[in-house]
């Protein structure tokens, strides 16, 4: 039998936009493209941007509705770069819809998205960011009276061995080269410098370098104990529900008794412009890396009180200092009480998770950015993502497209676990862990609220109601007693056999 030989088709000149591939939009992202488009965003952030763009000059613009919604992508999807960013807007045809594209419209290249960030001043995106927080405040998730801080580190979008000296401008491999040969090394080699420069003392101090495309960017030690150049980010955030009310980024090399400043005043304005019938911040929680005898001075002097981790520092002199000495003994008596303890475990909850949800998750922990105000607008507007996954999971219980993928899963775990479970099992089950009756629907899920009962009804024994040892039976069968049907009080919970001797 004879082969057909393969021969290349010609592609159709003209496609008409109703034979193209369509889609009826993605569950998560309608929306909040519909709080969004219901609170008049784009309409408020055109009179903010209309200042940055020429009436009929220059090439076609990113409108600012879709530059904003593009960094909002960033935090969603994961997407660290602008590149990718543009990338994965122009593969998905759910986000061309979140973004109001046709077919026939191109998406925004990176390098439009690039310089129209660089085009929106620093104070824009602040406003912006104000604006979505101001949702949330509608909403009741901005109490901003009890407010955490905790700062991290980003690395940098610079080598350290492009360090060059401030005073002379030479790089180091020069300056290693000049000392070795003052040492009397005429022609030093690689292992000869590095052996050099192993013995040296202080050798990577700010003070005498700089990144020549990055100043912003300081010599520090990473969370994994590495050194880099870096920036560090700090972040205030409202203790009673986790929203993210002020980030700053300053140099990674100062220490956070004096980063905590900037931040605390720009939290206060942010709390007095969304909350302005509020109180104001009235209590301040944070590490024993933000304790030190002028903070709590500080902080007492404006009325807000502190719950500050305190190091061990031993025995203290405090005769020169009595206000000082006042002040930390106050704020220890505070973390020592019953609510100083509370709070020092929330701060674990509702401060370490969203560093972990925007530089973990987020994809945020190595900036593709150079320079402070660059990185502060694309961190600010990763913070508004968070804010809005925060007031997404509120009003319909999931705050990112992943935890949407995930509610899917368990859902079917959780069908075909009722179907698989024994009858007396699942009467156990019912009676002990009693679902979450409130749903949450999708245009293609319904979510069962009750995650801990899920978790529970997948549990190999039903009946692990209780710690202690002994008298499982009498505790399984009086709880079933009090709100399940009648049943044979001999049959054991735990073993579901008739003949049990467990006590």
């Amino acid at each position: 039998m004879a082969t057909r030989k393969h021969r290349r088709r010609q592609t159709a000149l003209w496609i008409a936009t109703s034979d193209l591939p369509t889609t009826a939009g993605h569950p998560f992202y309608d929306r909040p493209n519909r709080i969004l488009d219901d609170a008049g965003f784009d309409p408020h952030v055109e009179t903010l941007c209309s200042r940055f763009y020429a009436p009929t000059m220059g090439r076609p613009s990113l409108a600012p509705g879709r530059y904003f919604r593009l960094l909002l992508v960033g935090y969603f999807e994961g997407l660290d770069s602008e590149r990718a960013i543009a990338w994965r807007t122009a593969d998905s045809f759910a986000l061309r819809q979140f973004l109001g594209l046709e077919l026939p419209e191109a998406p925004p290249d990176h390098s439009t998205v690039s310089r129209t960030r660089r085009l929106i001043d620093l104070e824009t995106h602040r406003a912006v960011f104000t604006w979505i927080l101001q949702r949330l405040a509608d909403a009741g998730l901005v109490m901003g009276q009890t407010i955490g801080i905790d700062a991290t580190t980003l690395e940098a979008n610079a080598a350290l061995r492009s360090i060059v000296r401030r005073d002379t401008g030479e790089t180091y491999q020069e300056f290693l080269t000049q000392l070795a040969q003052a040492s009397g090394i005429e022609t030093p080699t690689r292992d000869d410098l590095a052996r050099l420069d192993r013995k040296r003392t202080k050798k990577g101090s700010n003070d005498d370098w700089t990144h020549p495309h990055d100043p912003d960017a300081k010599i520090t030690k990473m969370k994994d104990h590495r050194t880099h150049l870096a920036h560090k980010a700090e972040q205030a955030v409202d203790l009673e529900t986790g929203a993210v009310v002020a980030v700053t980024v300053q140099d990674a090399d100062e220490g956070d008794t004096t980063t905590s400043i900037e931040t605390l005043i720009e939290a206060a304005e942010q709390v007095e412009t969304v909350v302005p019938d509020g109180e104001g911040i009235q209590e301040v929680v944070a590490d024993k890396g933000y304790h030190s005898n002028q903070v709590m001075v500080d902080l007492e002097a404006v009325g807000v009180r502190s719950y500050i981790s305190e190091p061990d520092r031993g025995r203290r002199n405090w005769q020169d200092n009595p206000e000082a000495r006042d002040a930390v003994y106050r704020n220890r008596r505070r973390i020592r009480g019953a609510r100083g303890k509370r709070l020092l475990r929330q701060r674990g909850e509702r401060l370490e998770r969203p560093f972990a949800h925007l530089y973990e998750t987020g994809r945020m922990r190595r900036v593709h950015l150079r320079g402070h105000r660059n990185i502060l607008k694309r961190v600010l507007l990763h913070a508004a993502a968070l804010n809005l996954g925060l007031l997404m999971r509120t009003l319909a219980g999931v705050g990112t497209p992943r935890s949407l993928q995930g509610r899917a899963v368990a859902l079917l775990g959780c069908l075909s676990s009722l179907i698989r479970l024994p009858e007396r099992r699942w009467d156990a089950t019912w009676t002990l862990y009693p679902p979450v009756t409130r749903l949450v629907t999708y245009p293609h899920v319904e979510r069962i609220a009750g995650s801990f009962f899920t978790s529970r009804l997948l549990a190999p024994r039903a009946a692990r109601v209780t710690r202690s040892r002994g008298s499982v039976c009498r505790r399984a069968t009086s709880s079933a007693r009090s709100s399940a049907p009648p049943r044979p009080p001999s049959v054991c919970l735990r073993c579901q056999r008739r003949s049990c001797t467990a006590k």
